[in-house]
Order: C-alpha cells, then sequence, then structure tokens
C-alpha cells in the first residue's frame, strides 16, 4: 500500500435522484420518436398517393421517381414526426418523475401516495396545456389515477414478494 491510498479519502458519489429519474424520460421519448416515425411516415405515404392519385407514372423511369420521391417524403415526416413525438412523451414522463420526486421528498404521507398523484398531477398537466374540456379532462384524471394506482400496486407488490422471500435489504 503506497503513501498516497493513505492520505486520499473515499468519496461518497451516490446521485440526488434515482437512476430512474433518468431512464423513464428518456425511455419514454426514445418509444415516442419510433412511434411517431412510423405513423408520420405512413401518413405521408398516403397523403402522397392521395395528390397525385390523378396522375400515375406511365414509365419505368416514372415509376422510379414516383417512388423516390415518395420515399424521400416519407422519410422526412417520419423524421419530423418521430422528433415532434419524442419530445412530447418525454417530457410527459418527465413531468410524471418530477411529481413522483416531489410528493416522495415531501415525507410519509405524501410517500405512499406518489405514484397516485404523479398519475393525477400528470393528467391535470397535460388537460391543461392541451385545453381539453370539462368531460375529456375528468376522464384524463380518472385514467391518471388508474395508472398511478396500478404503479403503487406494483410497487407494493414487489415489497411484498421481497419480504416473502426473506429479502430484507
Amino acid at each position: 500500500m503506497s503513501d498516497y491510498d493513505d492520505r486520499t479519502e473515499r468519496y461518497d458519489v451516490t446521485p440526488i435522484l434515482e437512476s430512474r429519474y433518468f431512464i423513464l424520460p428518456a425511455s419514454a421519448a426514445f418509444v415516442g420518436v419510433f412511434i411517431g416515425a412510423v405513423r408520420g411516415s405512413r401518413l405521408a405515404s398516403l397523403r402522397f398517393l392521395a395528390e397525385n392519385a390523378h396522375r400515375p407514372p406511365k414509365t419505368i423511369r416514372g415509376w422510379y421517381l414516383y417512388n423516390k420521391t415518395k420515399n424521400y417524403r416519407r422519410m422526412a415526416a417520419g423524421l419530423s414526426s418521430g422528433g415532434k413525438d419524442g419530445v412530447k412523451l418525454g417530457v410527459t414522463a418527465l413531468v410524471w418523475v418530477g411529481i413522483e420526486d416531489v410528493l416522495g421528498r415531501c415525507g410519509t404521507p405524501f410517500d405512499d401516495l406518489k405514484e397516485v398523484g404523479a398519475g393525477v398531477g400528470t393528467a391535470a398537466t397535460f388537460s391543461v396545456v392541451y385545453r381539453l374540456p370539462w368531460r375529456t379532462g375528468s376522464r384524463a384524471l380518472l385514467l391518471g389515477t388508474m395508472i398511478g394506482g396500478g404503479m403503487a400496486f406494483l410497487g407494493w407488490a414487489r415489497e411484498y414478494l421481497k419480504r416473502a422471500r426473506g429479502d430484507h435489504a
């Protein structure tokens, strides 16, 4: 053991936030990009077909250029739509984990209901941002409550199974 090792102190580099608070928004954004790219590409393909249905190509070169142009438009629309949907879904997941983290830091009564609170808070934020009518907003709040309750149940079940198996860590 060298003299240098004796003088150095150990650092405790524990993150302030849990790793799932980073993983969830990034995963949601990735899924949003994929879904948005598929939907945007398909919509652009149908739009191109509808715009050019009255004048189909008649030569081999015409069909080549038709498909080439259609594929470029599909790619452009897919990238654009994928980026938009990825940002929307990533921000929604970021709101969820932000509300969940705040409620978890508030203490014992809120810590037990942080998933339900995150679901309701995200649904309320979504309803306000998109200016949903009262009836649709109340459905969004109900859906957020159900999803948050499901997440809370899954957390409870995980802890129950850990205790039943004998893991006290």
